[in-house]
């Protein structure tokens, strides 16, 4: 008992990318630049998403919950990890790990939620034009971000649970520069294979099911455009759609890859460059994507940064 309990004493070392030194400073440059464009990205669709009036609309109410998301999923990871990647002291307390685990889980699976709800959008958007205002009502919006908001509270309440009922019997050290369900499982000194089918079932849900919608979804909404005779508005309608379906094919295609294959076959160094993309990089392509390919955007910010300037020089 003694042992088993002497992780949730002692913490964990996280040895990250601890046997690539060389890697290490130009890992610390690369998360630092990635966490920063993605404060200032996902902060800038926060605020206009809010002040701009044009972008007061239901799809960038759910993208800002997205950008959201984001900002705390990376705050989550990001800090810990550069901390790591600088010092010589690469560890953390289990009760940080826990923490970070329940946070990083719950947010990334509010995030596969959502990507469903924003092509259901899309949908009423292409499909239902004339109806889009009465059927994407603000009580649907709020009621639909809620649902998200809390299907990832008790998705990470369920990975987290058992993955850390799992005994550790004193192994401490663990394979990997945050805490992470693949990575801890390894640590575990008894058999899991009933906790990973367990979370194998729940993380199916997650990762099937939501893309799953958004393929039917971009199915009708293919349709619909396809008999638009309008060049500009077909090109305006695939514009905005392709951005939302590039950042779920990035977003889903890395989490698959890590939750849904069998520990056995679970690449370590490769895991951990995998999850280095998706914490560090996914979180700054929702601002950076649709900021390039959408015009409203681009104009509400233009207007806003005219607005400050004439400000300032008033």
């Amino acid at each position: 008992m003694e042992k088993a309990n002497e992780s949730s004493v002692m913490g964990f070392v996280l040895l990250g990318f601890s046997d690539h030194p060389c890697l290490e400073a130009v890992l610390f440059v690369f998360v630092l630049f990635f966490y920063l464009l993605t404060l200032v990205g996902n902060f800038t669709i926060i605020i206009i998403s809010y002040l701009g009036p044009p972008l007061q609309t239901p799809m960038y109410f759910f993208l800002s919950n997205l950008s959201l998301l984001d900002l705390c999923f990376t705050t989550s990871l990001a800090p810990q990890t550069l901390v790591n990647l600088r010092g010589p002291e690469k560890t953390i307390t289990y009760g940080g790990c826990v923490v970070q685990l329940c946070i990083s889980l719950a947010l990334g699976s509010t995030e596969c939620i959502l990507l469903a709800v924003t092509a259901l959008d899309r949908y009423v958007a292409v499909c239902k034009p004339l109806h889009y205002v009465v059927i994407m009502n603000p009580r649907l919006c709020q009621q639909l971000a809620t649902i998200s908001w809390l299907s990832g509270l008790a998705n990470s309440l369920i990975h987290a649970t058992f993955t850390l009922q799992s005994p550790f019997c004193g192994n401490h050290r663990l394979d990997h520069f945050i805490c992470e369900v693949p990575a801890l499982l390894k640590l575990a000194c008894v058999d899991t294979t009933t906790n990973e089918l367990v979370l194998f079932v729940v993380s199916a849900l997650f990762l099937l099911l939501p893309p799953a919608s958004i393929l039917i979804s971009y199915g009708f909404i293919t349709q619909a455009v396809l008999r638009i005779r309008s060049v500009e508005a077909r090109h305006k309608a695939f514009s905005t759609c392709s951005s939302h379906l590039t950042v779920a094919i990035i977003f889903y295609g890395t989490i698959i890859y890590m939750y849904l294959q069998p520990s056995s076959s679970y690449a370590q160094d490769q895991g951990k460059f995998i999850s280095l993309f998706y914490t560090m990089v996914t979180p700054t392509l929702n601002p950076v994507i649709y900021t390039l390919r959408n015009k409203d955007v681009k104009e509400s910010v233009k207007k806003l940064l005219s607005g400050k300037l004439c400000s300032l020089w008033m």
